[in-house]
């Protein structure tokens, strides 16, 4: 069977690499990926596969049954919203929507789970089992597709027992797969603050709450949760992006606006983490006579893989792709929506290397260079489809 997936996968490649520019070449904004929601179920309709559509906004749902359609549920997931950024490459199908790009491979995930979508059809006598597709929006953006799509009853009574999902990767090369069990990404929630003086002249300091020193201080005095209040053995990260005071050189401001992430791998602290955050920031302003608004909303949780599961998946990787082109992958401070599903399922999230000489020098992820190597469509696709393959038909 390993030789006619091959097959399969290479006879399909050309169909994964035009689904990719094309939809590298219209990409959309979280929770605004209409045409992209349409084209994907416009491909499922012409694959022959059932799905449901408009779940937890442009989700989509499809469904391959195999033969004993119960026996086995394995659901695969792809993201396929794109990111505010305006794309420097020069490519024939770069994006042709202004300050809209997909940075971030979303559009590399989605055209692998259709051209791994379209093989899996076409084996669907060969195996026993069902096959979810989940085609997820808004994975850049809180709160976050997949928590959509769950909420809105995404499975309904078909749950799987495993949910895989794949991701680009700029740090390891063309034919790689890379793998992590456990803590694998850390949470992330936003921080929003607005600050509230009395402004004035800024010649005349004792008349007026400094706004923009409040702001200051605030973000000096909330280093103490990473330096003081988080065990030292616990990875996290605290950092303020955005300080708005828009005064001027004489003037201070009624309002400051502070906007920042906080990031853990530990949800006991992350929740604890959070109160700190609020009890702090409200304590230095009114320090400075000022008070504040504080928004923190709920973000996504870590990413952890099932230990199990993606010992499994790793075997089955080296199968498809050989060992030495097995990577190991640290854990990272970025995250990921995922995170939602691995809070309910037995998951694994593993990366496929997309690194070759013709984007050896380009950006990295969210950059307006990035750029993949399009024969890692190969990988990405075709041990989509080993893996699904090998988890139906294990034991």
């Amino acid at each position: 069977m390993k030789a006619t997936i091959q097959k399969l996968a290479t006879e399909n490649f050309n169909y994964v690499v035009g689904c990719y520019r094309h939809l590298h070449a219209h990409p959309e904004l979280s929770f605004q990926e209409f045409e992209t929601a349409r084209f994907v179920q416009n491909e499922l309709t012409k694959m022959g596969i059932p799905f449901r559509a408009n779940i937890g906004g442009n989700g989509i749902l499809g469904k391959i049954e195999g033969r004993n359609h119960s026996k086995r549920v394995i659901a695969l997931r792809a993201d396929m919203d794109a990111l505010p950024v305006n794309e420097e490459v020069d490519l024939p199908w770069k994006s042709t929507n202004e300050n809209v790009m997909h940075a971030c491979g979303h559009d590399a995930h989605t055209a692998c789970l259709l051209g791994a979508a379209k093989v899996l059809q076409q084996l669907r006598d060969d195996f026993e089992g069902t096959v979810l597709l989940i085609f997820q929006p808004g994975e850049e953006k809180a709160p976050g597709g997949a928590h959509c799509m769950l909420e809105d009853g995404l499975f309904g009574e078909l749950e799987p027992e495993i949910i895989l999902a794949q991701h680009v990767s700029v740090d390891f090369p063309t034919g790689t797969l890379c793998f992590l069990p456990g803590m694998i990404m850390a949470s992330a929630d936003e921080i929003h603050v607005k600050i509230h003086g009395k402004g004035g002249h800024g010649a005349l300091p004792h008349l007026v709450n400094d706004t923009v020193l409040a702001a200051s201080q605030t973000v000096v005095s909330l280093q103490q949760v990473s330096s003081r209040l988080c065990h030292p053995l616990t990875p996290m990260v605290l950092t303020f992006g955005k300080l708005i005071a828009d005064g001027a050189t004489n003037v201070i401001p009624h309002e400051v606006l502070l906007s920042g992430t906080f990031r853990t791998v530990d949800e006991r602290w992350r929740n604890e983490g959070k109160n700190h955050i609020r009890r702090i920031i409200a304590e230095t302003c009114a320090a400075y006579g000022c008070t504040a608004d504080i928004d923190i909303p709920e973000g996504y949780p870590c990413v952890v893989n099932n230990e199990k599961i993606t010992a499994r998946a790793r075997s089955f990787a080296a199968e498809w792709v050989g060992e030495e082109n097995i990577r190991n992958l640290e854990m990272r401070m970025t995250s990921e929506d995922f995170g939602f599903f691995t809070q309910k399922y037995p998951c694994s999230f593993y990366r496929f290397g997309v690194k070759a000489e013709t984007n050896a020098h380009t950006g990295g992820l969210h950059s307006s260079s990035f750029q993949i190597d399009e024969k890692s469509l190969l990988t990405g696709s075709g041990g989509l489809i080993w893996l699904t393959w090998r988890f139906l038909n294990e034991g």
